[in-house]
């Protein structure tokens, strides 16, 4: 395929750029993918995969794969005060309505493996690494990049061009200028780590929890069934990386159940960052769309930012799909950009916002009684009925394209 111009040139070889390499590759549409890197991605990074992504994984044809990689079904999410105290919880529910697990957990890196393995069974996909787009241009019968590669420059075109290239994304400043990217950055700090810890000792037996604090507000979730945790927490803003590790020890030996000195954990990952909260002016310009992470971002405490790419791309390459076989116009893509834009903006944003300015800015004693969204979760508890709506409010992230396909 390197001697011909594929019908999709995907930037960026992210979770959502080798999702829509695959669904699209598997059906038989030519694909290429530029990435940057010279490999892929193996830092852990998100772990968590609500309903909205598990039916698109399943599409994909990813979810056996994954379980076979380690992949499993959290128990369910609870609250806690900084003692341990269960505020409120929700159990994981199946339903009737969806053939797919609830929520599946594997590490980026675990699904990246499965996702290369894959592709690579794919002749009409063909990933090429170390080629570092700067450019972005096209007419009205192609689009292209400019890449930096090994042996030079280059300009590569399609009839299409997919930005999945992360919150910094080249393709998306191309489009619109280096500092175009509206919303805001939250003061607070974060700092995400890989843990091994036995919460279970301590009273942990929801898989993920996150603990109401002012001062020493986290979030601690089981990601591996050999005792690995993604435990994250807020840190004070202003802080160097060196100055926020060597704080660890003591943020640890405060909030963690057992109050543990070093010796008593592993842990494998340290990551402080800042959290945003922006969404791109559009995802459609011509013949260049944008996805996931280069499209919009948000804080992760609602678990719905890998959700939300993951969905883009399943979205698209139906939108993509159905162009290339003459099932639609590429006016679809206009209804991509508005759909996706809107979900993101009322769905994502309340529900990820809440839960983090839940975190520090409730007090933990009057949190079930005063917290509206916290309310809404302790009535999930004792009725399933509130419990199917906050999974149907989840689930409004989807929308399937091939509705606008000719009849």
């Amino acid at each position: 395929m390197s001697n011909q111009a594929p019908f999709v040139l995907i930037v960026g070889a992210g979770p959502s750029g080798l999702i829509l390499a695959l669904m699209l590759g598997k059906k038989g549409i030519p694909v290429r993918l530029l990435e940057a890197s010279e490999c892929l991605d193996d830092r852990p990074r998100a772990t968590h995969y609500s309903p909205p992504a598990v039916y698109e994984l399943h599409r994909a044809g990813l979810l056996e794969d994954m379980k076979a990689e380690g992949g499993f079904t959290p128990n369910g999410v609870c609250w806690r005060k900084l003692n341990g105290e269960v505020i409120a919880s929700i159990p994981t529910r199946r339903s009737e309505e969806s053939p797919s697990d609830p929520m599946v957990c594997l590490p980026l890196n675990k699904l990246k493996n499965v996702l290369q393995r894959q592709i690579s069974k794919l002749p009409h996909v063909e990933i090429l690494y170390s080629h570092k787009v700067t450019g972005v241009g096209q007419d009205e019968s192609k689009a292209w990049v400019e890449v930096d590669a090994p042996g030079g420059p280059q300009k590569l075109e399609a009839q299409y061009i997919a930005g999945c290239d992360g919150a910094n994304s080249q393709v998306r400043r191309s489009l619109f200028g280096d500092m175009e990217f509206p919303g805001f950055t939250w003061d607070e700090q974060i700092v995400a780590t890989n843990t091994y810890y036995p919460f279970e000792k301590h009273g942990f037996d929801w898989d993920s929890n996150f603990i109401i604090d002012p001062e020493h507000w986290f979030m601690a979730a089981r990601i591996s069934n050999d005792g690995l945790w993604r435990v994250t927490y807020g840190e004070v803003p202003g802080l160097s990386f060196k100055e926020l590790k060597a704080r660890q020890p003591t943020k640890f030996k405060a909030f963690l159940p057992g109050h543990p000195d070093p010796t008593d954990y592993k842990m494998v990952n340290f990551s402080p960052y800042k959290i945003h909260q922006r969404l791109a002016k559009r995802m459609r310009v011509g013949r260049v769309l944008l996805a996931a992470d280069a499209a919009h971002l948000c804080n992760p405490f609602g678990g719905l930012g890998l959700t939300g790419g993951i969905v883009d791309v399943g979205g698209l390459s139906d939108c993509l799909d159905g162009i290339y076989t003459a099932r639609t116009d590429d006016d679809i893509l206009d209804i991509y950009d508005t759909i996706r834009r809107e979900k993101y903006n009322n769905i994502v944003d309340p529900v990820s916002t809440a839960n983090i300015r839940l975190l520090f800015e409730q007090d933990p004693e009057t949190a079930s009684v005063e917290n509206e969204f916290l309310k809404t979760c302790k009535a999930a508890e004792m009725d399933p009925e509130v419990g199917a709506a906050l999974g149907k409010a989840a689930n409004a992230l989807q929308y399937d394209f091939r509705q606008h396909y000719r009849k």
